[in-house]
């Protein structure tokens, strides 16, 4: 006959009396707890036997803080039930300032301890580890190795401890102080607690309120966090990889598309032709070019000058016009080059060259109507002179026939220009391509932005912020 399963213990309180004011002080830990706290009167007891001994007398009253999750509350967490059965709250200063936290001390009978964390909102998750952890530098800044992750050394200072109720497995009171040190690896944190005696580590797990509030059926909802916590999850972690991912494929889509256009635009040259253009040309210079065909689909016509300009600029009145229609695109070019020697070295600006497209050209028979201009192409206006001052007749009185000379006029200085005109139908245009890639870039680029301002607001309350002046 098989013998009867037998059912694991419920964990039950068990209650005695405070030496200090008589009040019942409830025991929740199997025994493993070292050190109790009064409810009523907040003495520190020694809870290593059943004649509780006062290890503190009554803390300050004005001490006193309410746990948000009350002590005796269960939860399942991690696939095993806990109980709160301790509270304590701790502070740091930094700068005058006064940076206080919750810590909840879980108990399970088979898991052992574990712990809750709250720093205004932000909630983390801790177990005690038991093997050290590997110290090591990264460039300037601490760091530790622990199962293969690398922790990045956040903030070190002198904690307190401001009140504490329930009870420990160790030595509590209010008033000590050991030195905390946080490592963080997003979601995780890595800390250590010295005293003379020991170094103590624990690995926490950034976890959200409303979790913890769903796990241990609280009442309302958890308080909402406020900030950048140290070892908080990255909205954006993960997220700007894959963003900057997605622009790589579509980057790659438009220049498949782009080879694509290159491979089915024709780029015929369809009119090439050299002129030449002096300012001191008597007539009009204006004149048409021969006819030429455009041949196939409706597309651009790409229209290139080419010069031999030198110091100097040229201006291209231009007019591409349908033989069958009448039809005109009117468009200009101007073509500057100049070039010198300074106390720099060399220097050019601009170029002999300069090009266009005419967009949605049909097919059919065109010529082109050009009109150049240079510096001097028109003679300037004249200019009245003063009777008193004007030089234009000289008479000599002692003759009897006066001698009358003319004033006489400076030539303005020819210049000219040698030109060749090319027009390319059908060519590809690549302006779509780059005009779209930027506009891919904003994603990745708005997502980069905003992950690195994420980061910053978590290492500004760090001992490394540049406010700190950490290295």
């Amino acid at each position: 006959m098989s013998s009867p399963l037998v059912a694991p213990p419920i964990a039950k309180t068990k209650a005695l009396y405070c030496p200090n004011c008589g009040g019942p002080v409830e025991f929740r830990g199997f025994g493993h707890a070292l050190t109790v706290v009064c409810p009523q009167c907040l003495s520190v007891l020694d809870a290593s036997s059943t004649l509780l001994k006062i290890v503190q007398q009554a803390q300050d009253e004005q001490s006193r803080r309410t746990p948000l999750i009350p002590l005796g509350t269960r939860g399942k967490w991690a696939g095993a039930t806990w109980e709160v059965i301790g509270f304590q709250t701790r502070s740091v200063e930094d700068e005058d300032i006064t940076y206080e936290w919750e810590e909840y001390l879980l108990f399970n009978p088979y898991k052992g301890f574990r712990y809750l964390t709250n720093y205004q909102g932000h909630w983390n998750f801790v177990t005690p580890v038991e093997s050290l952890p590997e110290r090591r530098a990264i460039g300037s800044r601490p760091a530790v190795v622990f199962e293969g992750v690398t922790y990045k050394h956040f903030s070190g200072a002198e904690a307190t401890t401001v009140f504490v109720l329930g009870e420990f497995p160790w030595r509590v009171k209010a008033g000590e102080e050991v030195l905390a040190d946080d490592f963080v690896h997003p979601p995780l944190v890595l800390s250590s607690e010295t005293t003379k005696d020991e170094v103590t580590w624990s690995k926490g797990e950034y976890t959200s309120g409303s979790d913890i509030w769903k796990a241990f059926a609280l009442p309302g909802s958890a308080p909402k966090p406020q900030g950048v916590y140290l070892n908080q999850t990255s909205p954006y972690a993960g997220k700007v990889g894959g963003v900057w991912g997605l622009f790589a494929l579509m980057l790659m889509a438009l220049v498949v598309i782009a080879i694509m256009f290159a491979v089915l635009s024709r780029g015929d040259t369809v009119f090439d032709e050299h002129y030449h253009y002096a300012t001191s040309d008597r007539g009009e210079p204006s004149f048409v070019t021969k006819v030429f065909n455009l041949e196939g689909r409706t597309s651009n016509l790409e229209l290139t000058i080419n010069t031999n300009l030198q110091n100097d600029w040229a201006y291209f009145n231009l007019a591409l016009i349908n033989e069958a229609t009448g039809d005109a695109f009117d468009f200009g070019r101007e073509v500057s080059y100049y070039t010198g020697v300074d106390s720099d070295g060399s220097w050019s600006e601009g170029g002999r060259l300069s090009s266009g497209l005419i967009p949605h050209v049909p097919p059919g028979r065109y010529y082109l109507r050009v009109e150049p201009e240079m510096e001097g192409s028109e003679p300037p206006p004249a200019k009245s002179t003063p009777a008193a001052a004007a030089p234009a007749t000289t008479t000599n009185p002692q003759s009897p026939h006066p001698n009358t000379f003319k004033a006489r006029t400076l030539p303005v200085k020819s210049k000219s220009v040698y030109y060749e005109i090319v027009l390319r139908h059908d060519v590809p245009s690549y302006g779509w391509f780059w005009i779209a890639a930027l506009l891919l870039l904003i994603p990745p680029i708005f997502s980069t932005i905003r992950a690195a301002s994420f980061e910053t607001r978590r290492w500004s309350t760090s001992d490394y912020s540049p406010t700190s002046g950490g290295g």
